[in-house]
């Protein structure tokens, strides 16, 4: 009788997170490829959790999936259900045991090329049990569609259904290439740029209007003249590494070339625009240990 309540008690759960999975997901293939099921595995899933209840969860068509007014409610009794058995979990296994299973991260293509990829194999070898999906790109995620566990994030945070835990700060760095600035003289203050050719990076919405802060606290605003933009800052260093005119990159794309003397900062005594680090997750009561070592993990590798 034990052994039949507890195999009763793990099929609901995987009802309760096959229904979640195809809400969040929008669809019964999207939630198989989150889930690791076939897609006839999890349409069995859902159709014994309405065979159970006696309802219908979602209405189907061949080019929709919608969700009943049913479907809505027990998707919004479900999240805590399944938060609150992973929280059991963890508190019974305390930290005799470490975290398993897939994280799914999304992150800025260039922070994820340059910074994160390098720092993962370290993550991964500290936790022997869980294996990392990276999604990278620079366009917004829908993170409960997506399946993505944490998506790390470089800007403002402008979604107040999701938690943010701040990281760090990237400051951006005015820089120039040394054959450029042998052509042409060095700006003593950010008026002088007007006589420059600088490079836009078209994510900024700044645009060409570009801030600064002096010294003393000032603050005033310089309209730049530019021949060319891009939407990724990494092609942005690139241009101004040719001797393309000045570039307003974040500081951890062009570090090594600071270094280097390949770049030199320009106006390095005035303040421009800083761009926060943040890892971002859904808000909900239980955050499960994968998650929480990761955001740790990002503490310690980026953090101030």
């Amino acid at each position: 009788m034990i052994v039949n309540a507890i195999l009763t008690i793990m099929d609901t759960l995987d009802g309760l997170k096959t229904v979640v999975a195809v809400v969040e997901t929008g669809s019964f293939t999207a939630a198989s490829d989150r889930l690791g099921l076939s897609k006839a595995l999890v349409s069995k899933y859902v159709g014994e959790v309405e065979k159970q209840l006696g309802v219908r969860l979602f209405n189907r068509s061949t080019r929709r999936l919608a969700l009943t007014e049913a479907g809505q409610s027990y998707y919004e009794s479900a999240l805590p259900l399944i938060d609150q058995f992973n929280a059991l979990i963890d508190d019974v296994t305390g930290e005799q045991t470490s975290p398993r299973g897939l994280l799914r991260i999304s992150a800025p293509q260039t922070f994820g090329e340059m910074k994160l990829s390098p720092a993962l194999p370290r993550f991964l070898n500290e936790y022997q049990d869980m294996q990392v999906d990276l999604l990278l790109g620079d366009k917004a995620v829908d993170m409960l569609e997506e399946g993505i566990d944490v998506r790390i994030l470089i800007g403002g945070v402008d979604d107040s259904s999701m938690v943010a835990r701040s990281i760090n700060t990237f400051p951006l760095v005015l820089c120039a290439s040394q054959a450029y600035l042998q052509s042409n003289d060095l700006p003593q203050t950010p008026a002088d740029l007007t006589d420059h050719l600088c490079i836009i990076d078209s994510n900024f919405r700044i645009g060409k209007k570009w801030p600064f802060l002096s010294p003393n606290g000032e603050s005033e605003s310089v309209e730049v003249t530019s021949r060319a933009s891009a939407n990724s800052p990494r092609a942005v260093k690139e241009m101004t590494v040719a001797d393309g005119g000045i570039g307003l990159i974040p500081r951890f794309i062009v570090e090594e070339e600071l270094e280097s003397g390949e770049l030199i900062q320009i106006l390095p005594q005035y303040r421009t625009l800083e761009f926060g680090l943040f890892a971002i997750y859904p808000h909900r009561k239980y955050l499960s240990k994968k998650v929480r070592c990761f955001i740790d993990f990002m503490l310690n590798e980026f953090g101030r």
